[in-house]
This record gives structure tokens, C-alpha cells and sequence, in this order.
């Protein structure tokens, strides 16, 4: 690995002056120059190191006897070195090709005729060999939904098990065997389909020969060879779709499909991707997409949890005109608003369309229908997390990005689960805990992180804050806070300080199942280190004491002075692809853009002026306030856009039979979801490979999505609707694209300060606050301060609450739900993904073995599920990691809908509800 900020070393290569880092190789000094040198065991993707047994990148250093490999020999001062003017290093390059050549299939039937290693043949002026063909029987695995392996193009590289030990950190692939025997193999030589692989697909793409490859990018015809790959017709940058991370991906598309997706070098993946990123794909070519817009007929009413089949909407819906769509949408909504005022209406904006669709959006709830009900998905995940953090340091985002962990020397993750929700970010943390950064894992479940943990704290369900308030108690007892750093940059210490007096890790040991020693221990790791971060995720927020929960947290980062440093900070992990970004541009109900408060006067001028209307200074109703007045017939009207409350809301009947009252009910969404059921008006939505637009990551990294595939049907770009329905509702809106859009954001957003649009489409990804347009954007934040009022972070205190539902003889276990790695949030994308369903095609329930005894069930079969609110059947799984009384269940299944038994009651401060916990009895079905 080169060394930065060290005196450069010069060399000569074929005869061209040459600078080097310290540390720098041969080869890597020379692509920085814009020479690639012939490779094959080695990778121009950042993090995998050389490989140094192909010999195929040889090259002459005068004064030297051997030749040597480019890729693994440093650069020395003053070396000279010949690479094509050597006809000794081509010669020597060109054996090794042949002698590959002997053991891969002829290039008419190479499995990728396009791959590396046929490139370089060509570059090499290789087409035959020399020597005699070693054929190897054809051993082609199709085991696994989404890759191809054919091991018979095999040359042993090890690209793969880098790709899967080192930079996936993953541990599934290895090599069996000795010389000529030695082959790959999945865990104990399983089919890849049977093994651990988590279908990341790393080893795809470091793949040289196409020994693996995409299922999808094989031929039609059944000859197993590379079909599309000699056709992919062009190669769209963008970002990928799901989770927050912000992956940024190639879509390599032919005939206007998407035929495979890539990971780009970008600042949050490196080039990595998860399964969903690299195979969820195909959901937008899905026979269910919406092409047409559609109005109820007159003859289908509303019943709430309907039956409904999505692919024949014919008995319920027909098709008609945009205009005629639109007008119909549009006199719904005003009706409702002459009538009954504004407060009658209400809108859910989405996290999975873009900044400026998302600004749009609240933009046109607040001045059209004249109301602040509106919100979106961050009620429901990490709600809690930003009333907090905004209440103790004046910002709702993360204070620095998950890459800082590796300048961490510990790291808390807490109530999340990285490799199922965050998979590459994860990949990071693993990475950093095999570098030396000590990982604490403390979580009700024992997930997978836990086996790169230093210590692992498995607590009661429902206790977050007896743990967190002993951790506290502890660094106060035991002297290891930060004085000065308290003194300088804190308020509310001493209340604090008073207030944890009852919290001794001996006191709270019997609450939490944690010893107090293993507290204690814990406390002495982060507060004595001398860069701690902290990583939380729903396990955290989605409590009645969520807030509580993460007032805790920012106590810890305060309390120790680990904020506002390289490697320190908070950081909750954002679930969807655009969180961030549409919280920043105002899609909650009591703060507009940047997170003014709606209730100050002075914020409200500010943008009743821009926006030359006038405001209602009254925050509105949160998404589960606002399908209770649904429900009492307060709200009347809706208009949701790419959400999904008839799967995401807790209690669904309830969520159902409130939507099913509404007058007037209009839906924009790529798909006849669960919500779209009860629509009067479904307008056909925009994929996001369709469509143009900026998205903001969890690491407040602002990046830029491009129109990769044409609009399909007669679907519309999703800014261009919200624009065509506020005309109908009297606001005279021409925008003429998304960068118009973004303009006016940017006058509307100092966040967004410095990093104009034209940046955006020359840097890729900027991250906000940035403090110039030729500067970096800030990766740590909170340096000198705070965005407070004071300029100083405050101390909450949080109480001991129980919560809301406790377990009964009758419902006598603790029932949680969250995502699978296979699927994300309601499952509307990934269900209709052929991969990803394919992998996790049914509802499964994880349950401990001793609960399976006790119970007299077995490990498969089908169960149901009951609380007191509804009952779902699902398919039993053994989980070590689940702890005896508790079961997970997922909520990306309509056939159980995890949220038909989850307990609405909210969160007092952040209005998020308690999907965490209640009280569920588990039988045979």
C-alpha cells in the first residue's frame, strides 16, 4: 500500500520519466501514469493487493538478472525499468497466456469471451497455444440463483478468495487440494447454492475468465456461454436503490434492459455491493410495473384487507388518461380542502425518490393543500434518533461517516445489524476489527458482527437504557470522562452526573442481563480509548423510549469527548436509499428544509418569501398520527408517493380499515402495492433507474443518479406528476427538470452550500457541510462546536421506563421485526426482484432452539403468531442468535405481514412506534 504525504521517487519506464509513492509497486505507479501493465491476479479496485502468482505482469529492471512481477515489486529511486520495449518481459508474458490457454476452453466456447484474461490474450498477440490442450470436464454449478460457476475456465488466480476473505470479509470461498488437483471451493467444497454465500457478488466481478459469472448474463439457448456481454449496448453510472449507504453502481445496459449491475469506485463501497445492489436489479422490468394511469371504478368499493390480486388491477381499477388521471386526483384533493380546510388533507412522501422530488413534495403539501401533514419513512425508523440528536446537538445527521471506523480504536455498534441491513458498510467495520479497532456488539440478538466482536453484550429486550445509563454511571464512578472537554463544549452535566446516581452497573445487571463486571469493562473500552464511535440502528430507535435510548448514546460521545475527531462520532445508519436527504429537504411534519422549526416565526417568513405563499405555523401530524385521524375522520383526503403504510404501519388492520375510510385517496408508486388497493387515482411512477436526481447517504454524502433506462409505458418522471398535480391545485409551478429544482433547494438549503449541481455531475458525490466550491466536503463534523443555539451540546437525562407491552401467560413471548439481507422495507422493489425472492422466497420466523423444544416444534415447520391485535402464519427457523423468549420476524411478506401484530403505541418525542417489542404467543399452525 503506497504511503501518502511522503517525497515522491522517480523511475524510468520504457524510456518515460516516472514518479512514484513510497511503497508505490510497479504496476500501481504506472496506471496512476495511465499505463496499465498486463495483469490477471491483480485488481485496479482499491483494497485488493497483489496477487503475484500469474506472472503475467513481468517486467526487465536493468541490472537485475530476473524478471519481475510488476504488481508486487516496489519502486526504488532512480530503477529503471522495461516493460513493452523488453522482448524479454513480452516473451515471458506470453508464455504464461499460453500455458493458460492450455487449460481454458476455446475462446468459441469461452464462457466470456470479453473477460480479462481474453483481453490480454489479444493485447498479447496470443490466440493458440503451443503446447498440448489439457481439457478439463465442463463442472458447471448453477445452484445459486444469481451465479454462475463454471470452474473449468479456472486459473487459480485467488481474485475470488481475496474478493470473499478479504474485501467482503465474508470467509466462503478457499482452495482444496494440492498441484494439479488444487481446485475453488465453497466452505467444505458445497455447491455455492448450499454454502454461507451471501451472494454479494465480489467474486463476479474480480473474476478474470468468467469461470463466475452472472446467471443473468448467460445466453438464452441453453449453451451456458456468455449470451450478452459481446452487446451491452452502454454503461450508466448512478446510485443503487437500496439501503443508505449510497452504493454507487454501473448499470451495463443492452436493448434498454438492464442486463448487469457493477460497483463503481465510489466514496461509501469502494466498488462493493450486496446481493440487492449487484442482483436486485430486474424489479423495474417486472411484468407488475404500473404503465398506465388508473381510476377506481365506479363499482369496486373500498374494503379494508380486501383480498387483491396486483397483476389483474382490472377488477378494481381501469385505465385512463394523464389528463384525465390527473384532473381526477387533483378536484379529489381540492374539494376536500374548500370543504374542510387543509388540515383535512395529508401526504407521505417517499425515501426512495430523490432530493428534489422529496422537496418538491413537501413543497406542494405545504403551499397547495396548506398543511403541515406531512411525512415520510423516517417516522418509522430513526424518528427517535433525530429528535434526539437535534435536541443535544443541534443536527439530525450523522457526525461522521462509517469510513472513520477506521481510525477508531473502539467501535460500539448497538441495536443494528450491518450485514443484513448495511452489508457494505459492514464489510468496513469487519475489515477494521481484523486492522485492530475493537468491536463492541451489543444487541438482544447475537448477530453475525458478533464473531469479529472484542465483547459482546447480549441484553434483555426493552432494557436499552438500564445499560446504557450503568455504561454512564460507570465513566462518571470511575473518573473517565472528559472534564475539560465537558466544560468547554457541554451544558447539563451536573443534572446528569445526579441522575445516574441510581444506575451503578451492579443496580441495573439484574434488569439488563448483563454483569455489572462486563459492563464495567465495556465502559472502560470506549471512555479510555483514545477514538471512539458509536453505530446504532433500529434496534435503537424503534422503541416507546426510543429517544431515551438515543439520549444515552450522545451522553457516551459527550461524557468522553469522543465527537468531533477523526475516528470518533455518531452514527446512526440510515435504512433507505434516501433518508437523509429527504429529512434535510423538509418531508417531516414540524421542521421545514434544513430542519427549521415550523413554528418560529422567522423560519417561516424566510421561505413564505421563496415560496410566496403563506404557512401554517402549526407542525402537523406524523404518519401514525395521521392514519388515526384517518381512522376518526379528521384527514379525509391523502396523497402517498412510493410509500407503503398498508405494510409498513404497526397494527394494520387498524393502518387498512383507516385507509379504506378515506374520501379521496391518490397513489403514485411503481407497482399496485398493498396502499395502492385503496386508491381512487394510481398514477404510474418513475423507477430510479428511469429518472434524473441527487439522493444524500447516511455519511451525508450527496451524490448524483442518472437516467439509465427510457420511461416504460406511460409512466412519467415522478417530479414532473407532483408538478402536474400542484398546477391542478392552483399553484403555478414551472419547473423544467430536476436541476431547476435543485437550484432553487440550494437557495432554499445552506447545507447544500457549495455543491451545485455542476459538481455533482463532475465529482460524482460531494458531502455536505462543505465550506467551498474547490473544497472537500466535511467527513467529521462538530469540531470547534456545536449548531445550537449556545454553540454547546446538551446532557438529557433519560428514565427507566418499561416497555409499553409486557409478555402474559396468554402472549408469553417477545416478538421483534426487522429486514432481511435479501429484501428491503415493505418488499414492493425486492419481492418483485426473480433473484432476490428466489433466495428468501417465503416468511420465516427465527426462534431458539430451547423455545422449539419447549414448545414441541421443529425447525421448518409452519407456526402462527398471534398478539393482540392479529395473527400471521409463517414458517419456523432455528436461530442461535435469537435469545429463548424472543422471535424475529420480517415484514417484507404480505402473506405475514409482520405489522398486523406490532403495537402502535409512539414514542413521546420522536412519534416513532415501538416495532421492537410486544408481547406474541407462537403454536402450530
Amino acid at each position: 500500500m503506497a504511503e501518502t504525504g511522503s517525497a515522491e521517487l522517480r523511475f524510468v519506464l520504457d524510456g518515460r520519466p516516472l514518479t512514484a509513492l513510497p511503497g508505490e509497486t510497479i504496476w500501481q505507479a504506472a496506471r496512476r501514469a495511465g499505463t496499465t501493465i498486463p495483469h490477471l491476479c491483480t485488481r485496479t479496485a482499491p483494497d485488493y493487493q497483489p496477487g503475484s502468482n500469474c506472472r503475467a505482469c513481468m517486467v526487465e529492471i536493468d541490472g537485475e538478472r530476473n524478471l519481475a512481477p510488476s504488481c508486487s515489486r516496489q519502486v526504488s529511486e532512480g530503477m529503471q525499468v522495461r516493460s513493452d520495449t523488453s522482448e524479454r518481459a513480452r516473451q515471458s508474458r506470453r508464455m504464461v497466456i499460453e500455458l493458460l490457454l492450455t487449460e481454458q476452453p476455446p475462446r468459441a466456447q469461452a464462457y466470456d469471451r470479453n473477460s480479462a484474461f481474453w483481453y490480454w490474450a489479444g493485447q498479447a498477440g496470443v490466440h493458440a497455444s503451443r503446447f498440448p490442450q489439457r481439457t478439463r470436464a465442463a463442472c458447471a454449478d448453477r445452484s445459486h440463483p444469481a451465479m454462475s460457476v463454471q470452474l473449468d475456465a479456472c486459473i487459480h488466480c485467488q481474485l475470488c478468495l481475496q474478493a470473499c476473505r478479504d474485501i467482503q470479509a465474508n470467509d466462503v470461498i478457499g482452495m482444496a487440494g494440492r498441484g494439479a488437483a488444487a481446485r475453488i471451493v465453497f466452505d467444505l467444497d458445497d455447491p455455492m447454492g448450499r454454502s454461507s454465500c451471501v451472494g454479494c457478488g465480489e467474486c463476479v466481478q474480480a473474476c478474470p475468465t468468467g469461470a463466475l459469472l452472472p446467471t443473468a448474463m448467460l445466453a438464452d439457448d441453453g449453451s451456458g456461454l456468455l449470451g450478452a456481454g459481446e452487446t451491452v449496448d452502454r454503461v450508466v453510472p448512478s446510485v443503487c436503490p437500496y439501503c443508505g449507504v449510497g452504493c454507487q453502481v454501473d448499470y451495463q445496459i443492452r436493448n434498454d434492459r438492464i442486463l448487469a449491475v457493477s460497483g463503481r469506485n465510489g466514496p461509501a463501497n469502494r466498488e462493493r455491493l450486496c446481493v440487492k445492489g449487484r442482483f436486485g436489479f430486474d424489479y423495474v422490468h417486472s411484468p407488475e410495473r404500473l404503465l398506465k394511469p388508473l381510476i377506481r371504478r365506479d363499482d369496486a368499493p373500498k374494503v379494508a384487507d380486501a383480498a387483491f390480486d396486483p397483476a389483474r388491477p382490472g377488477t378494481h381499477f381501469r385505465e385512463a388518461s394523464w389528463e384525465e388521471a390527473l384532473q381526477r386526483a387533483a378536484s379529489g384533493l381540492r374539494s376536500i380542502r374548500q370543504q374542510h380546510g387543509g388540515g383535512a388533507l395529508a401526504g407521505f412522501g417517499s425515501a426512495k425518490c430523490s432530493n428534489e422530488e422529496a422537496y418538491l413534495f413537501q413543497k406542494l403539501v405545504r403551499t397547495g393543500f396548506g398543511t403541515n401533514n406531512v411525512d415520510h419513512c423516517t417516522r418509522l425508523c430513526h424518528a427517535s434518533s433525530v429528535a434526539a440528536l437535534i435536541e443535544g446537538v443541534g443536527s439530525g445527521a450523522v457526525s461522521a461517516s462509517f469510513m472513520q471506523i477506521d481510525q477508531a480504536e473502539v467501535a460500539i455498534l448497538i441495536g443494528c445489524n450491518p450485514e443484513s441491513n448495511h452489508p457494505v458498510a459492514s464489510t468496513f467495520f469487519k475489515r477494521a476489527a481484523r486492522q485492530g479497532t475493537r468491536l463492541i456488539v451489543i444487541d438482544p440478538r447475537r448477530h453475525g458482527l458478533a464473531r469479529f466482536a472484542d465483547k459482546t453484550l447480549q441484553f434483555r429486550p426493552g432494557t436499552d437504557v438500564a445499560l446504557l445509563n450503568a455504561l454512564l454511571h460507570t465513566i462518571i464512578d470511575e473518573g473517565l470522562f472528559d472534564p475539560a472537554y465537558i466544560a468547554r463544549h457541554t451544558s447539563g452535566f451536573a443534572e446528569m452526573r445526579a441522575h445516574l446516581d441510581a444506575f451503578s452497573p451492579e443496580a441495573m445487571a439484574a434488569v439488563c442481563g448483563i454483569m455489572a463486571s462486563e459492563i464495567r469493562e465495556v465502559a472502560r473500552l470506549y471512555a479510555r480509548s483514545k477514538a471512539s464511535m458509536i453505530f446504532w440502528g433500529m434496534g435503537i430507535s424503534q422503541h416507546a423510549h426510543g429517544t431515551d435510548n438515543a439520549r444515552c448514546l450522545i451522553a457516551l460521545a459527550l461524557m468522553t469527548g469522543h465527537i468531533g475527531r477523526p475516528g470518533t462520532g455518531l452514527h446512526p445508519l440510515r435504512g433507505q436509499n434516501n433518508v437523509q436527504g429527504a429529512s434535510d429537504a423538509g418531508l417531516i411534519p414540524m421542521v421545514l428544509p434544513d430542519y427549521l422549526p415550523i413554528s418560529v416565526a422567522a423560519n417561516r417568513r424566510r421561505f413564505e418569501q421563496l415560496w410566496n405563499t403563506t404557512l401554517d405555523p402549526r407542525p402537523g401530524l406524523t404518519v401514525v398520527e395521521i392514519i388515526n385521524a384517518a381512522a376518526a375522520g379528521d384527514i379525509r383526503g391523502m396523497y402517498i408517493l412510493g410509500e407503503n403504510p398498508a405494510m409498513s404501519d404497526p397494527d394494520l388492520g387498524h393502518a387498512r380499515q383507516a385507509l379504506a375510510s378515506l374520501e379521496h385517496l391518490v397513489v403514485q408508486d411503481l407497482f399496485l402495492t398493498e396502499t395502492a388497493i385503496y386508491a381512487d387515482v394510481v398514477l404510474p411512477a418513475s423507477a430510479w433507474p428511469e429518472k434524473e436526481g441527487s439522493v444524500t447517504n447516511t455519511n451525508r454524502q450527496v451524490q448524483l443518479g442518472r437516467q439509465a433506462l427510457p420511461l416504460p409505458g406511460d409512466t412519467r418522471p415522478d417530479w414532473w406528476i407532483i408538478q402536474e398535480l400542484a398546477r391542478r391545485v392552483d399553484l403555478d409551478w414551472r419547473y423544467d427538470s430536476p436541476q431547476a429544482i435543485y437550484s432553487e433547494m440550494r437557495m432554499a438549503m445552506p447545507s447544500l452550500a457549495n455543491i451545485s449541481h455542476e459538481r455533482l455531475l463532475r465529482e460524482g458525490s460531494v458531502s455536505y457541510p462543505c465550506a467551498g466550491a474547490d473544497v472537500p466536503g466535511a467527513d467529521v463534523v462538530f469540531e470547534n462546536g456545536f449548531p445550537t443555539p449556545s454553540g454547546r451540546a446538551g446532557f438529557v437525562p433519560a428514565a427507566l421506563l418499561p416497555p409499553d407491552e409486557q409478555p402474559s401467560e396468554e402472549y408469553p413471548l417477545i416478538l421483534s421485526t426487522g429486514r432481511l439481507l435479501e429484501h428491503w422495507h415493505t418488499g414492493a422493489m425486492s419481492r418483485r426482484s426473480v433473484t432476490l425472492d428466489a433466495l428468501e422466497p417465503e416468511a420465516v420466523v427465527t426462534v431458539s432452539d430451547q423455545d422449539l423444544r419447549r414448545l414441541g416444534l421443529a425447525d421448518g415447520e409452519r407456526v402462527r403468531l398471534s398478539t393482540r391485535r392479529g395473527a400471521v402464519e409463517a414458517t419456523a427457523r432455528a436461530d442461535p442468535a435469537v435469545a429463548p423468549g424472543s422471535l424475529w420476524l420480517p415484514f417484507c411478506y404480505h402473506e405475514a405481514a409482520a405489522n398486523r401484530l406490532t403495537n402502535p403505541i409512539l414514542d413521546p418525542f420522536g412519534k416513532i412506534p415501538e416495532f421492537k417489542y410486544c408481547a406474541v404467543r407462537l403454536e402450530r399452525a
